[in-house]
């Protein structure tokens, strides 16, 4: 088996680590919705604020665009939620529905981390649009790290918020 380019080595661990593996820098997304339920993922610090949940969709978007950018995908795509960017919340907003999203980012983010494994390492330089695979691939990472941020940060704000 021939050995992986490094660089697409780097790119998967960092990828991981921003995902669901541990590193230095913290929590990851996927550890920042570790035990987040329903009725918290919902709560909104002020009107007009984003909420986890939309934080949790958001990212499976654009994690799913990303995968399909590694893949050369040429067909139209379709994310199985709408609208693209910030998909809407599921009608009834219950455990088993913020389940079936959380699963849905994970399967997102399995497409991704096989689409950059599979990445010929002469397209790391190539661009794609504005961006080059290796840009959109730690592009993403550092996305899902800051979304992790954001939702640590609501997490603290609704404890807070109980408490008074």
């Amino acid at each position: 088996m021939p050995k992986r380019d490094a660089r697409i080595t780097l790119l998967l661990k960092q990828a991981d680590q921003s995902f669901n593996r541990r590193s230095w820098h913290g929590t990851n997304l996927r550890g920042a919705l570790r035990n987040v339920t329903a009725q918290e993922a919902v709560w909104r610090p002020g009107p007009g604020r984003r909420n986890i949940w939309e934080y949790l969709l958001h990212s499976a978007y654009y994690t799913y665009a990303v995968a399909r950018v590694l893949e050369d995908a040429k067909e139209r795509g379709t994310f199985p939620r709408k609208p693209s960017g910030w998909p809407r919340l599921p009608g009834v907003p219950d455990q088993k529905a913020w389940a079936a999203d959380v699963r849905l980012l994970e399967e997102q983010y399995q497409r991704f981390r096989a689409a950059l494994e599979n990445l010929d390492p002469r397209k790391l330089d190539q661009k794609w649009g504005k961006w080059t695979y290796a840009e959109h691939a730690f592009g993403l990472a550092n996305h899902d790290l800051y979304h992790a941020g954001q939702i640590q940060l609501l997490k603290r704000l609704l404890r807070a918020n109980r408490k008074t």
